[in-house]
Parts: structure tokens; sequence; C-alpha cells
């Protein structure tokens, strides 16, 4: 395409009215430093969001992982209790997994986005089903969890005053939360407008340079 229009230009003499003139070399010259602005800004927001998204992700990972590990250690210390507290123990950190590989799910841009997890031995097939086809298994799991600790701080299993465990449900909701900042880098991406008006000034920029720089034929 440049060496096209360097022949056309040539040609019909345009380059020789052009080097008369050199407003041209001042327009490319403008041309030349918005681009610039625009590409450094785009690579600067990206660069952001990309920062952004993995603090949340640990951020994330940091809420859950310590409301979990707080649900531990509130379990009772009663040996009567303790087989309880081990049936407990293990469908929460099969349940965490599940909560923490389905909120990976949400914001991955892999195309196999299967992760891995504890297995889910001991728990219905129809509730599976269900969390397989539902729109949100983040908050699906999440209930599931609040509803599994709230029943073992009833049954005894969990030994802490309420007031102290609904630190554990402020983690898991502060979790959900940071959750959904993420997400929002994938829903709303940089605007389509905005790209694709860099990637033509960028084609039309190297057309023209060569135009503009290039030896005479």
């Amino acid at each position: 395409i440049s060496m096209i229009l360097r022949y056309l230009m040539h040609t019909y003499g345009i380059l020789e009215f052009m080097e008369e003139n050199t407003s041209g070399i001042q327009i490319l010259s403008g041309f030349t430093f918005i681009l610039g602005f625009l590409i450094v800004f785009r690579s600067q927001h990206a660069y952001a969001r990309w920062w952004e998204g993995g603090t949340l992700l640990q951020q994330l990972r940091g809420e859950w992982f310590s409301s979990i590990a707080s649900t531990m250690a509130f379990c009772a210390a009663d040996p009567a209790k303790h087989e309880d507290v081990i049936t407990f123990q293990q469908k929460l950190v099969r349940l965490s997994s599940l909560l923490y590989g389905a909120a990976l799910s949400q914001v991955s841009e892999m195309g196999d986005k299967r992760f891995e997890f504890a297995l889910l031995d001991g728990f219905d097939s129809e509730g599976l089903s269900v969390l397989q086809d539902c729109h949100d298994r983040c908050e699906v799991v999440m209930q599931w969890i609040q509803r599994m600790i709230l029943e073992a701080h009833t049954s005894g299993v969990i030994d802490v005053p309420a007031p102290i465990l609904a630190r554990v449900y402020n983690q898991l909701g502060n979790g959900l939360v940071i959750l959904n900042n993420a997400r929002k880098l994938n829903d709303f991406p940089i605007p389509f407008p905005l790209a694709q008006m860099i990637t033509v000034m960028m084609v039309l920029h190297s057309a023209l340079t060569i135009v503009f720089f290039a030896p005479p034929i």
C-alpha cells in the first residue's frame, strides 16, 4: 500500500508540492504525537487493569482462607463431638475448594476453565447437578457454606460465641465483593471503538511514514 501511494503521489506531483510546502511533515508529526499518546495511555491502562486483577485475586484468596481457617479453629474440642467435627471440616474444605474454583472460572480467560478441586464425596448428586446448571455457582456454594456453618454452630460442632463467628460471615462476604470487582475487568473491557481507532491509526502511520520519508523513485 505504501509503495502504491508513493508512486501515485510522485506521478501526480503531490510529493513535489509537499516538499515545497512543509505542512505535510508538520501534519504527520502531529499525527505521530497523538498516536504515541494514545498508545502510551492504552498501555498504562492495560497494565493497571492487569495489576488490579492480580491484586484482587490475592485479596480474595486471603479473605476466604482466613474465614475457613478461623472456622476450623472454632470447632469444638469435646471428644464426644470428634466425629462430627471431622465430618464438618472435611465438607468445609471441599466446599471452599469448590468455591475458589468456581471463582477462578468466572474471571479466567482461558479456553479450558476446568480447575482442580477437592473431591466432592458425601454431597448429593441432585445438588451438584443444580450447581452445574445454575447461573452463578459462587453464590450457590457460598449459601451452602454459610448454611453449613450455621447448622454446625447450632449443633455445637462450632463452639464459639455468635459475635466472634460473625467475623467468618463478614470475610466470606468481603471475598464475594472482591470477586465481583475482579469480574468487572472481564465484563467491561477496553472500549472497542478506542481499540479499533488506535489500530487504524497505526496502520495509517506505517503507510504514511514510508510515503513521506522514502527516497524518490
